[in-house]
């Protein structure tokens, strides 16, 4: 016993030594750097400080006015989002096998202690690997000090083992309905992302050191900043993504000149003026989704659709889709298909004397498009010669994140509202989107207006996202249901519309079908479907980045590559490994197909100057009414 003593007193004393040598050496080249200047401390302004609490005692009262009356007209749901099933059903699953969650709280500690024992080390002056790294796109933790300061190390890398752990457990519950595990992985997502330590004062370095330097007026200025934005949502938070007064609609976005020709209760059709003296026989006639505005596609000049597309010497038709109110409410998809498809045709015909059009669908206006397209074929109409697909779903079987929230309680807490206000508001379409991607579009402006305190820098895509429109009740709920829910597009006759079954097999026009590789609302393997279902000749592209980015990408800007494939198998996987990455934009490739359909030339024509007169400059006055008018 005795030697066995001596033994383990000398190991003890070993390991002293080393612990005493590495902090003897650490102090040493502690000692050698230059003295780091003490953080710059100012008190905040006491007129600011007076200032901004009365602001907040006179807004906090009608913010909180707003909100009691919204509840009182809305009414409420316990459970609108139907979480409380899906959690319950995931627990019983994990409870079912506690081996396996037993495993993952094992594997968790295991790391969480490895990460104790690296940040001890760090602090003794060593150098030791990440236990877990974050992506290197991750721009929560673009901060230096997140990686040089052991301390914000730490608490990074903690998040990042705690958020693994809990996205690892989510999903080990075997057989759980997939509806519900996509649910329970999506808010689980929700839920980690929300609790990132970027998102708090106390442990954002960034935010320290600028509460630091200011005095803490950075976080004066941010409540003044959440304040607003409460008023902006009458009580519900709308965050302020842009700096909205920095752009006006025909003044520095949505500038390309043109006219109004036509309108009625939906939407009103815009023709732009020539750039060429020869302009194409047929028509373009771009119809844009209305779950957002068309000038998307004409924000600016250096990355306008509209404008290129003008000068490649096509005579471009924009339908500009009216945001509804309750007047509205009793428009149904049939009513966009007579009143938007069918009306613009008519009235491009008269402004041009052309009846054929080359016709492009972006997202649901592509939905639009395809439906209309097999109505046409029904009827022995032929008036569109080709059709373009820009990230639209035709088959909703792999909706992606969306279908997340496409269920019956869902749906039916949904048609509840619309069925009081006639129209779906356009903030809670808004919200769906951002939720998609919300550490970009959510928390990276928490960060920025209300820790930093910061004014929101003016981007003119973030204009266009804040500007939201709403939804028809009766078409948003045939949407959700007959496509999304229940996937009936793709079946052959399930939809009836205008007194014809729809079946999408019977579309033989050639199509050009544009996805992107990122896409969280049109994944472009959902996408891909629609080139397996249509009877006509088809051409399938995919973009790189995502469902705006990878659209609008002209080809002077250099990015974004495309990958071409002339073939089309069965599965999108197929498709991609036989394809051909090319760099850039696939602008050009589109204007190859859609002119070799038809290359005949005519004289240019002015809009206003045709049997149909012009009624108001581009962009029209429908695209101006904002979702809060």
């Amino acid at each position: 016993m005795g030697s066995v003593g001596v033994e383990r007193r000398a190991r003890l004393a070993h390991v002293n030594r080393q612990i005493e040598d590495r902090a003897d050496r650490a102090g040493r080249r502690m000692a050698d750097k230059p003295p780091v200047e003490p953080p710059h401390f100012r008190l905040p302004d006491p007129a600011l400080v007076t200032r901004t609490m009365a602001e907040v005692a006179e807004r906090g009262q009608r913010i909180v006015g707003d909100f009691l009356k919204r509840q009182a007209e809305g009414g409420s749901t316990p459970d609108p989002l139907n979480l409380g099933g899906a959690f319950m059903e995931m627990t019983a699953r994990l409870m079912a096998n506690p081996a396996r969650l037993v495993q993952a709280q094992l594997g968790f500690w295991q790391d969480y202690l490895t990460l104790w024992q690296n940040t001890a080390r760090r602090m003794m002056g060593e150098t030791t690997p990440p236990v877990v790294a974050e992506d290197p796109k991750d721009r929560r933790f673009k901060d230096d000090a997140w990686r040089e300061n052991e301390v914000f190390d730490f608490i990074k890398q903690s998040y990042l083992l705690s958020a693994r752990y809990f996205q690892t457990v989510a999903g080990s519950a075997d057989g759980m309905d997939p509806k519900s595990a996509q649910k329970v992985d999506f808010y689980t997502r929700q839920f980690v992302d929300a609790m990132s330590p970027s998102n708090f004062l106390m442990t954002n370095p960034e935010v320290l050191r600028k509460t630091a330097e200011t005095g803490g007026e950075n976080l004066l200025k941010g409540l003044s900043h959440l304040l607003a934005d409460l008023e902006r949502g009458k009580g519900q938070l709308r965050i302020s993504m842009t700096d909205d007064s920095k752009f006006k609609m025909g003044e520095n976005i949505a500038v390309s000149p043109g006219k109004v020709v036509f309108q009625n209760d939906l939407m009103q059709l815009v023709q732009y003026t020539p750039a060429t003296k020869d302009v194409f026989k047929r028509p373009l006639l771009i119809f844009p989704p209305w779950i957002n505005k068309f000038y998307i596609l004409d924000l600016r000049p250096r990355n306008s659709f509209v404008k290129w597309a003008v000068e490649q010497g096509h005579t471009v038709f924009m339908v500009s889709w009216v945001n509804p109110d309750e007047h509205l409410a009793q428009k149904g998809f049939d009513a966009y298909m007579t009143e938007g498809v069918y009306a613009a045709l008519d009235a491009v015909e008269k402004a041009t004397g052309e009846r054929e059009v080359n016709a492009i669908g972006y997202c649901l206006g592509g939905t639009l498009l395809a439906t209309t397209l097999a109505h046409m074929a029904a009827k022995g109409i032929d008036r569109i010669k080709t059709a373009t697909f820009f990230v639209t779903m035709t088959d909703f079987e792999e909706a992606g994140e969306l279908g997340v929230f496409i269920d019956e309680e869902q749906l039916k807490a949904l048609e509840e509202k619309m069925a009081k206000r006639g129209f779906l508001d356009g903030s809670e379409m808004a919200s769906t989107f951002n939720m998609l991607r919300a550490n970009d579009l959510i928390w990276s402006f928490v960060v920025n207006n209300y820790l930093l305190g910061q004014e929101p820098f003016p981007f003119d895509l973030l204009y266009w996202n804040d500007d939201s429109t709403r939804m028809p009740a009766k078409m948003h709920s045939f949407y959700l249901r007959r496509m999304y829910q229940a996937n009936d597009l793709v079946k052959p006759g399930a939809i009836t519309l205008l007194g014809e079954k729809i079946d999408l097999r019977k579309i033989q026009v050639p199509a050009y079908f544009i996805s992107t590789r990122e896409d969280h609302i049109a994944p472009w393997k959902s996408t891909y479907r629609g080139t397996q279902v249509l009877g006509g000749p088809v051409r399938f592209v995919l973009a790189a980045s995502g469902h705006i980015a990878g659209v609008v990408n002209p080809p002077d800007s250099g990015k974004y590559s495309h990958w071409i494939n002339d073939k089309l198998p069965a599965t999108p996987d197929e498709w991609f490994v036989g394809a051909t990455e090319l760099a850039g934009s696939w602008w050009p490739d589109w204007h190859r197909w859609v002119s070799a359909q038809g290359p005949e030339k005519v004289p240019a024509r002015v809009p206003g100057k045709g049997k149909l007169k012009a009624l108001e400059d581009a962009p029209g006055s429908y695209v101006a009414v904002m979702a809060s008018d």
